[in-house]
């Protein structure tokens, strides 16, 4: 006799998560299951379409139910695994109508507790590496005093479109982004206190159509003060991304910043490590401001150590011309990228299936 939909379910309660490590069935992953006649199909829901272990799934499903046939002795051809995404929805933990995202699945913001560690680098370059991997991605550059993203997506010569009081995205790259960059004059600077920062950013993530995103990058300023209050009342933040260079000053900004975000509830998702190294053009590796001294802070606070990325020339020349797709011609430079990019979704993942999102509030005394 051939199996039936229910030897295929036990069979795929055996069937770990590699990163939850809990079976599929339990998780509520297993959409459907169908036999006809010696061939199956499953459809499995993940949580990310960047799921990096989509393959490794696969190939479980195939063994567990091929384990099954054998021991019951019934007739099997093979498996078809179809996989569908549901990333967990933004405003699941909120009231209906509180979320001005909607449509916005996940929002990671990236911060840094100083300047110049590469921050900016960091979220436009997973924006892109998540698109990469299949993703709706958003990009916001939330940098009010510093905006970079109009030179590094090569905004220069795009005009900002609006309709009716909606900003328009840009769509570059595989992706959408805003920037306050193409608001206002680019030699202009911004000298604005408080109220006038939270009103601009505000704006920029409530007032632009992002339509339905898997992921919205938000690239914070750094330090600890008005627009990363901002933006942890005003969205449902699926966590944080912290960016730190090795040395020990910018680990201790870092700390800094980490804890303020876990003061307003939002999930610190890990902590990258910029400018690990520095890679000359011949390809030598020179440890400029001590190698894995970000891994090592990460450790002792308890943190997900979700991946180091190198200085080198490529990078730097890919940012200025406004080309990040071309950080893939280098081998080695996407692959770091793509390894931190696939922590990321697995961390946010897990994070989910734990209902770690909530709305964060603030207690002022």
């Amino acid at each position: 006799m051939p199996l039936t939909p229910a030897d295929v379910t036990a069979a795929l309660r055996t069937v770990l998560d590699p990163d939850i490590r809990k079976d599929l069935v339990t998780l509520g992953m297993v959409k459907a299951t169908t036999v006809e006649g010696d061939r199956v199909a499953v459809t499995i829901e993940l949580t990310t379409p960047a799921c990096p272990m989509k393959d490794k799934i696969r190939g479980d499903i195939e063994a567990a139910i091929a384990a099954k046939a054998q021991e019951l002795g019934a007739p099997h051809s093979g498996v078809d695994v179809t996989f569908t995404a549901d990333v967990r929805r933004a405003n699941e933990r909120t009231k209906d109508g509180a979320n001005p995202l909607p449509g916005v699945r996940q929002v990671i913001a990236v911060g840094a507790g100083k300047g110049g560690v590469g921050k900016s680098t960091i979220a436009l370059n997973l924006a892109v590496a998540l698109a990469r991997m299949g993703a709706k991605t958003g990009l916001l550059d939330g940098d009010i005093y510093g905006p970079s993203a109009p030179t590094m997506l090569g905004l220069e010569d795009e005009a900002t479109q609006a309709r009716g009081n909606m900003l328009l995205p840009f769509e570059v790259h595989g992706i959408k982004a805003m920037t306050i960059g193409k608001l206002v004059d680019p030699d202009k600077p911004l000298i604005w206190r408080g109220p006038m920062a939270h009103g601009a950013f505000k704006q920029l993530a409530t007032q632009t159509e992002w339509g339905e995103l898997d992921y919205l990058i938000v690239d914070l300023p750094p330090g600890t003060g008005d627009v990363p209050l901002t933006l942890s009342q005003l969205l449902p933040l699926s966590g944080a991304v912290i960016v730190c260079t090795p040395q020990q000053v910018a680990q201790d900004d870092a700390r800094r910043a980490a804890r303020m975000f876990e003061q307003l509830g939002v999930p610190v998702i890990g902590v990258v490590e910029n400018m690990s190294s520095f890679i000359d053009d011949t390809g030598r590796e020179h440890d400029l401001f001590g190698k894995g001294g970000a891994e090592i802070m990460a450790q002792t606070m308890g943190l997900e150590f979700l991946g180091a990325l190198a200085l080198r020339t490529a990078l730097r020349v890919n940012s200025d011309r406004g080309t990040p797709l071309a950080n893939w011609n280098d081998a080695r430079l996407g692959s770091e990228l793509d390894f931190i990019a696939r922590n990321i979704a697995a961390r946010v993942s897990t994070l989910s299936f734990q209902g770690k999102y909530i709305q964060p509030t603030i207690s002022v005394r």
